[in-house]
């Protein structure tokens, strides 16, 4: 059934997961003249209730600090916790139970309980990702550290040897994998990938280090993705600017020896007007990176196989030498046209065949076929990392990009029909050799907007969109990559201890070498630091 397994580290993770998994759930079909697009199996699994009922849940490991699980249980409606029942030990003598005050669910939460419509969501009533969710997860799904306190001042959970440590001291007890992650390995068919969500400039990130060396220790040619959140530096103090900068650099080169595929994921410093959203609310943030995401995988997903396209197969497609595991991820969106307008070019794009077409009305297009597919919010693009774009000296050059799959949902054809999946390599023929290897993909499946998504995309008129939206979104390897590991290098060089040091700073240049452009002669500066 080519299942695909995720694990979800730390809260940052967990909020992206959970738009995500509302998302997976929102596809379900209840009647029988209806079928749905997706292939629930890919990310569910089949099993047995505590009284007896077959259940459907998320193929998902969830980690998150003592705290950080908000309301959420491992005991729930259709699962009693294993683990539950009176303590064993070997003390026969009086004892005492302290337990502190539990965390009150949401009125959200409340309302999904009692079957009522809920009250709508709002940053404030937002304190933990399980406020949202409206999913039953396993409880082995369900993994909490205890050994630090989310948002904790005494012992913050923010260097990455705090999460290699963690992860290390784990595994010696346990060994994860056999304790978390196995049961799901071998109760698929035929898994096709494993997607680990992390943070990239905190402990999260040594934690998924570590984790991503064992999971390519037992499953070697298993495609390994990793989605990378990272932070905003608004209202950072240097030092901690400096730490989280040298935890993305060990981070990015522990996990390039490891992943099959990373995308780091930032906040664009400038938004469209079609987009609003506070940026410091993660319940926002997230549920525009959950978006692009959610988009550009669909194609792995589809209840039709013969459309269907695999891990491997996608990553394939992004990483033409062999060497260019780090990708980038941009993403447009548009709103539906009214039934009673007429027909127009801007909400129906052609075949999304060479990335020049009409992508919907929020697309940008390119005169230089190098530039590839742009669109309207790129995630890639650093705030702290920005590339100088400079070509020996003189003017700007922008960035070549080498290979991208496109994902179009939600849009219709020529003829006014909703286009069906299907995929078309664009691998040959190309113009020329500096034009990007493209494919693309097309559904009519929009994304929904589920009450548990915060109203961050408005229309034309300024109101914000409640139904679902057509996007289009590219995952895509292209040659900034160089400049942003070069400059990352030069940056957190000396904040490193010596011992560490060298061996970092030629993993970077040796991951900065594999994204130069080869067919035009750039400028070395930095290179030498």
């Amino acid at each position: 059934m080519h299942e695909i397994i995720t694990l979800q580290l730390g809260q940052q993770s967990n909020y992206l997961a959970t738009h995500f998994w509302n998302a997976q759930e929102s596809y379900f079909t209840y009647t029988e003249d209806q079928e749905s697009l997706v292939n629930h199996d890919i990310h569910w699994r089949p099993g047995i209730g505590a009284d007896g009922t077959e259940t459907y849940m998320p193929r998902t490991v969830i980690y998150d600090l003592k705290g950080g699980f908000g309301c959420m249980r491992k005991t729930n409606a259709l699962y009693a916790d294993p683990e539950d029942g009176p303590p064993q030990a070997l003390w026969n003598g009086p004892t005492a139970l302290h337990q502190q005050p539990p965390i009150a669910p949401s009125a959200y939460q409340q309302a999904l309980d009692a079957g009522l419509e809920p009250a709508p969501l709002t940053t404030s009533t937002v304190r933990y990702w399980s406020d949202f969710n409206r999913v039953f997860f396993h409880p082995r799904s369900i993994v909490q550290l205890n050994e630090y306190e989310l948002n904790s001042s005494l012992m913050p959970f923010e260097r990455w040897a705090s999460g290699e440590d963690l992860f290390n001291s784990l595994d010696k007890e346990h060994d994860v994998i056999d304790r978390d992650l196995r049961a799901f390995v071998e109760e698929a068919d035929q898994m096709q990938g494993i997607q680990i969500m992390a943070g990239l400039d905190d402990a999260w990130g040594g934690f998924a280090s570590v984790y991503a060396e064992r999971l390519r220790d037992e499953y070697g040619k298993t495609p390994l993705w990793v989605w990378g959140l990272q932070d905003s530096f608004r209202g950072v103090t240097r030092d901690k600017r400096l730490i989280r900068l040298t935890n993305r650099a060990r981070t990015m080169t522990e996990l390039y020896k490891q992943a099959s595929i990373i995308v780091p994921l930032t906040m664009p410093r400038s938004l469209p007007r079609s987009v609003s959203l506070d940026p410091s609310s993660e319940w926002h943030t997230s549920a525009l990176f959950a978006a692009a995401i959610e988009s550009v995988t669909l194609p792995m997903r589809l209840r039709d196989a013969s459309n269907r396209v695999t891990m491997a197969q996608m990553e394939d497609m992004l990483n033409t030498t062999g060497k260019q595991s780090v990708a980038g991820l941009q993403m447009s969106f548009a709103q539906q046209p009214d039934e009673d307008s007429s027909s127009d070019s801007r909400h129906r794009p052609a075949a999304a065949t060479a990335a020049s077409g009409r992508a919907g009305n929020r697309f940008v297009d390119s005169e230089d076929s190098s530039e590839g597919l742009h669109l309207d919010l790129d995630f890639s693009t650093s705030e702290q990392l920005e590339s100088s774009g400079r070509m020996n000296g003189f003017g700007h050059k922008k960035p070549r990009v080498f290979s991208q799959v496109v994902t179009l949902r939600g849009y219709e054809n020529e003829d006014g029909e909703d286009v069906e999946m299907s995929g078309q390599d664009e691998r040959e023929p190309r113009r020329n050799a500096s034009e990007p290897v493209t494919t693309s993909y097309s559904s009519k499946l929009r994304f929904p907007l589920l009450d548990s998504f915060p109203q961050i995309f408005k229309g034309e008129d300024g109101e914000p969109l409640k139904e679902g939206v057509n996007i289009t979104s590219s995952l895509f390897t292209d040659s900034s990559v160089s400049d942003k590991l070069k400059t990352l290098r030069a940056t957190v060089a000396r904040s490193i201890g010596l011992e560490d040091r060298e061996g970092l700073s030629n993993d970077l240049a040796e991951m900065a070498d594999e994204y130069h452009e080869g067919w035009s002669s750039g400028s070395d500066e930095g290179d030498d630091e």
